[in-house]
């Protein structure tokens, strides 16, 4: 008898072990997961910058194959569509809550930012310019433009830092997950860039995107459809931050512009 219950406790022992094993190797690989998925990520945005200014990358935003321009406007709008309504899809509540009961908790905002950044990453690769040309400048102006539009990227990268950077790109969750903690979201701070306006990150890409000192068909195109998915998607956000945020986030809308500057 006592044998058998000897064998029963080591039979136990073996199992804890094993789905102890099990449940180290499964936060690990969620680990590398997100880790792969943000390297990607800070990729592709890094190469936006490229391929809006027209600088560094292979492919810039007026270069590709040259088609009819209802064709190119046809593709391009299908591409711009394509990171639209994934990247919106994708980060509404209920979206998440069915998305995480196929995967694990903890990779959901990993898989969000690599989806949307595969989307912008064919959007490059597929993308048909437009090169009728609406404005041209030469120095000193074009040199002024270029680093105004420099000073908006500038923006961007720093509002992420400025609420949570990597809580917002997904490194945050799977560490969290790593050292077996619960994700727990911090609070609603104010600082910074965001004592004047809710978005400032909408703000930098609206001023990268704009401020060019040569602005094609094309270039006008991607410009404009972005311009009116942030303003969609911002109107979207705002009221999953107020659901999540209360009374905090609806005081804070009252008495600070969205994305303008005193533009209440």
């Amino acid at each position: 008898m006592e044998a058998a219950d000897e064998s029963q406790r080591v039979a136990l022992k073996t199992r804890i072990v094993f789905c102890g094993d099990q449940r180290s190797m499964q936060r690990l690989l969620i680990l590398i997961y997100g880790v792969i998925s943000y390297a990607f990520g800070m990729s592709v945005i890094l190469y936006m910058i490229g391929f809006v200014s027209g600088v560094v990358v292979p492919k810039n935003i007026d270069d590709g194959a040259v088609v009819s321009v209802v064709e190119a406007v046809l593709v391009d709008l299908a591409l711009i569509a394509l990171f639209g309504v994934s990247h919106s899809v994708m980060a509404r509540p209920a979206f998440k809550e069915k998305l995480t009961k196929i995967i694990p908790q903890a990779a959901e905002r990993s898989t969000f930012v690599l989806t949307a950044n595969i989307a912008f990453a064919i959007l490059y690769w597929q993308w048909r310019p437009i090169k009728f040309v609406l404005w041209h400048s030469e120095p000193p102006l074009s040199t002024l433009l270029f680093s105004v539009s420099m000073v908006g990227w500038i923006i961007v990268n720093w509002s992420t830092f400025l609420i949570d950077h990597f809580d917002l790109f997904g490194i945050r969750q799977v560490w969290l997950n790593f050292k077996g903690i619960d994700y727990f979201q911090r609070p609603f701070v104010v600082r910074g860039l965001y004592k004047f306006v809710r978005h400032p990150l909408m703000l930098g890409f609206l001023i990268a995107f704009w401020v060019a000192p040569t602005m094609s068909a094309g270039h006008l195109l991607f410009t404009l459809s972005m311009t009116a998915y942030i303003l969609i998607g911002t109107y979207h956000e705002e009221r999953d931050l107020e659901r999540s945020f209360g009374d905090g986030y609806a005081n804070y809308k009252k008495e600070t512009s969205m994305i303008i500057p005193g533009l209440k």
